[in-house]
C-alpha cells in the first residue's frame, strides 16, 4: 500500500515516521523550507528512548503527480485548506484519506472536495511536539491511532488499513462508530482547551486558585453539545474528564494554550468556534465556551494587526 503523508509536523512525522521505520511505503508531502531541513537533518524522532533518524521519502506540491492508496491528512486546521488544494492530485478514484485532525469541521471540509466514500474519520493520541531543531519529540508514552468508517460498521477496507498501519511505536484500533469517538474527543479537547486558555495556566494552577468548578463547567457544555448532536458521552466518561480537569498538582494543558503562550496562531476556530456555532444551530446554550472563543478571537486579532504593522513600509 502506497501511503502519503500530507505534513510531517509532530503529528505526521511521528506517524509517518514510525510507518516509514517499519519498511511501510511512505512518502510526505511537505513544503519547500521543510523539505530543506529534513534532507540536511533527516526526520528524526527523539525523546523516547535513543533517538531515530532516517531519510523519509518526500515530495513537494508541484512534483505531485500520481496517486496513492492511502492519504494521511495530519495539517493543523490552518493549514487544511492549502492541504486540501496541495493534495487533490494524489487522490484517485481508489484513494482513501484518513485525517487526523481534532474537532468535526475537517470532515465536512474533506468531504466535499473528496466525497465522504473517500474519507474515513481517524482520532490520534500522541504527546509530541516539533522541537527548535525542528525534531519531532515526544512527550510521554501515549499513542494511539483510531479510525473508521463516517457511515459506521466494520468493513474489510477498513481492516485492510488497520493492518497495514499495524506497527511498532503506536496502537491501532478500528472503531464500530467513529466519528462517536471523534466527538468524544472534541470535548476533552475543547473543555481542557477552554480552561487553560482563559485562565492562562495548567490545570492543577486553576484548581489552586479555586477555580476547580470551571473545568466540569465547561465539559457540561461541551457534553450536551455533543449529546445535542447524538453523540451522548456515557457517565464514566463524563466523570474520568471530569476528573482529569480537576487533579491538584496536575500540569496538563492543551495545545490552544501552549499556542496562545507562544504567541502563535491558533486552532480556536476549528476547535472552539465550530463546536459554538453548532451548540446555536441545536439550540443549546454555551456561555463559558462563547467567552473562551472570544478571549481567543481577540488574540488572533492582535497577532494579525501586529503582522499587518510589519508589512507597512517604514518612514524615516
Amino acid at each position: 500500500m502506497r501511503i502519503l503523508v500530507v505534513g510531517a509536523g509532530a503529528t505526521g512525522g511521528f506517524f509517518g515516521g514510525r510507518l516509514a521505520q517499519a519498511g511501510r511505503d511512505v512518502t510526505f508531502l511537505v513544503r519547500p523550507a521543510r523539505a530543506r531541513l529534513l534532507r540536511e537533518r533527516g526526520l528524526r524522532l527523539t525523546g523516547a528512548g535513543p533517538d531515530h533518524v532516517f531519510q523519509p521519502s518526500l515530495v513537494t506540491s508541484d512534483r505531485l503527480e500520481e496517486s496513492y492508496d492511502l492519504v494521511l491528512v495530519t495539517p493543523k486546521a490552518q493549514g487544511l485548506p492549502q492541504a486540501i488544494a496541495d493534495v487533490a492530485p494524489a487522490v484517485g478514484p481508489r484513494t482513501l484519506v484518513l485525517p487526523f485532525l481534532n474537532g468535526m469541521a475537517h470532515i465536512d471540509a474533506l468531504n466535499a472536495r473528496f466525497g465522504s466514500e473517500a474519507v474515513l474519520g481517524g482520532v490520534v493520541k500522541v504527546h509530541a511536539t516539533l522541537d527548535d531543531a525542528g525534531d519531532v519529540r515526544l512527550l510521554g508514552p501515549l499513542s494511539e491511532l483510531v479510525l473508521g468508517e463516517q457511515r459506521a460498521g466494520l468493513t474489510p477496507r477498513v481492516e485492510e488499513v488497520r493492518r497495514e498501519l499495524d506497527v511498532p511505536g503506536f496502537d491501532v484500533v478500528v472503531a464500530p462508530d467513529i466519528l462517536a469517538a471523534m466527538w468524544h474527543k472534541w470535548v476533552f479537547i475543547s473543555a481542557l482547551g477552554a480552561l487553560t486558555t482563559l485562565m492562562r495556566g495548567n490545570v492543577g494552577d486553576v484548581v489552586a486558585a479555586g477555580g476547580a468548578w470551571l473545568g466540569p463547567g465547561l465539559l457540561a457544555e461541551a457534553s450536551a453539545v455533543a449529546e445535542a448532536a447524538g453523540h451522548p458521552l456515557t457517565e464514566r466518561q463524563v466523570a474520568d474528564v471530569e476528573e482529569s480537569m480537576t487533579r491538584k498538582g496536575s500540569t496538563d494543558t492543551a495545545s490552544l494554550y501552549r499556542d496562545t503562550a507562544a504567541g502563535l496562531p491558533t486552532e480556536a476556530e476549528h476547535i472552539l468556534g465550530d463546536l459554538t456555532a453548532r451548540a446555536r444551530a441545536l439550540s443549546v446554550p454555551t456561555p463559558l465556551f462563547d467567552l473562551a472563543v472570544l478571549h481567543l478571537r481577540v488574540h488572533e486579532h492582535r497577532l494579525a494587526h501586529r503582522a499587518e504593522e510589519r508589512r507597512q513600509p517604514s518612514v524615516d
